[in-house]
């Protein structure tokens, strides 16, 4: 152990060094031996660290989000190349290229926290064997042995002999039941901390093995966490539970502000919007522009609950804008796939019975009309004046004038007729 801590002193003495400050100023206000000033010392170190390791957190959410979206496309080169593994690696890795994705980046925080956590485990390790580290002198080593919390010293293991208590001035069950109870807490929190994940903010028209292997880490890493804690000084488990609570704070914020797309946050996230436009008539902020500017620019490519949005706001007489702000639409109406009017509907096609029988009454209605017509016109046309023959009767010359007979002389009659 003294030669790997060796080995990693170029970060034991600047954990030591912080440590030490932080006492000074909660020294001053609780006690320079009180556990609480020691204790608060250590979670100041995790704040510090953790807004550190801000920039990597980001860059863990968009590898992760990344790697949800290129699933298919991976599933799809793993069939296709099943038998041909360098070549199933070789399109892996251009995939990750063109994409810019990095496997790895989902574990950057954790392991840029490995060298702080294993330096603060070798601070208070030598602390709980009397030897002085880094920053940390003789007077300071003798403050931080008599330093407790809730009567438990921060030196202190779950697995710790009753002689080692004895010589830290704490009894047995003291230290069990802290440490127990830290263990949980623990463990609780890491396993919140991924269920909300994978139950509000993950894409679930995305269904594939990856989402498998998160779900089987919700549940193996709270029980590696339990495991590995009882041989944690209290210490440690102070570290590694405010990291967690911190990780899950941080992923809270993370889910309520920028959901992943397709999921049940995003849902939730964007009936708040419509709630915030519905009240004050416009987005409010600069994250809520920034969404509904993103929503707008994908246009066609809008999953469902982004169409579910675009329609909430057309209802209530809006349109999202290009810039990310809501103007009043005249028309009200915008589609959910790509932002234009809905088409124009066609009437339905009539049968052929239907048809014919339409054009039988239409026939039948113009008819008489027609015949009206022809009637007037040959009741306005002038008369003609050549002399008519002696066989027309006035009958004769009457019938001439109805409507449908001939013009010019008719046929005389049949005897038998008259």
């Amino acid at each position: 152990m003294d030669t790997i801590a060796s080995l990693f002193s170029f970060i034991t003495t600047p954990v030591s060094w912080v440590i030490v400050q932080f006492h000074k100023v909660y020294g001053a206000l609780f006690g320079d031996d009180s556990g609480w000033a020691w204790g608060l010392s250590i979670v100041s170190l995790v704040v510090l660290i953790r807004i550190c390791l801000i920039p990597l957190f980001v860059k863990q959410i968009k590898s992760t989000r990344n790697m949800q979206v290129l699933q298919p496309k991976m599933k799809a080169i793993q069939e296709r190349y099943k038998n041909d593994k360098q070549r199933q690696s070789e399109e892996m890795m251009k995939l990750y290229k063109e994409t810019g994705t990095n496997p790895l980046s989902s574990c950057l925080p954790i392991l840029a926290q490995s060298p702080f956590f294993f330096a603060l485990y070798h601070v208070l390790s030598s602390i709980a064997s009397g030897k002085k580290i880094g920053a940390i002198n003789q007077d300071l080593l003798d403050s931080a042995r008599q330093a407790h919390i809730f009567g438990a010293p921060l030196a202190a293991k779950f697995t710790d002999s009753v002689d080692k208590l004895n010589s830290l001035d704490a009894s047995l069950l003291d230290v069990r039941v802290v440490t127990a109870v830290m263990i949980v807490l623990m463990s609780a929190s890491q396993f919140f901390t991924q269920r909300q994940l994978m139950t509000k903010n993950v894409d679930l028209t995305v269904k594939t093995p990856y989402m498998q292997q998160q779900k089987m880490l919700m549940y193996i890493f709270p029980v590696i966490f339990a495991v590995m804690g009882v041989n944690f000084p209290v210490g440690v488990l102070v570290y590694w539970l405010t990291t967690n609570v911190w990780t899950m704070g941080q992923q809270m914020y993370v889910i309520n502000q920028n959901p992943t797309p397709g999921s049940k946050a995003q849902d939730a996230y964007l009936q708040r919007v419509l709630k915030t436009v519905d009240s004050r008539g416009q987005v409010r902020g600069r994250t809520q522009r920034r969404t509904v500017k993103a929503i707008v620019a994908k246009g066609p490519d809008r999953n469902d609950i982004e169409r579910k949005f675009i329609t909430g706001l057309s209802k209530k007489g809006l349109a999202a804008q290009e810039d990310g702000t809501v103007q009043k639409s005249e028309t009200a109406v915008i589609e959910a796939e790509g932002g234009a009017a809905p088409k124009r509907q066609q009437p339905k096609r009539q049968t052929k019975a239907k048809r014919q029988t339409a054009a039988t009454t239409g026939a039948a209605k113009d008819e008489p009309a027609a015949g009206a017509k022809t009637s007037l016109q040959k009741q306005d046309a002038p008369q003609d004046d050549k002399p008519t023959s002696a066989g027309k009767s006035a009958s004769g010359s009457s019938r001439q004038a109805k409507s449908g007979q001939r013009k010019g002389p008719q046929r005389p009659k049949h005897p038998s007729k008259k």
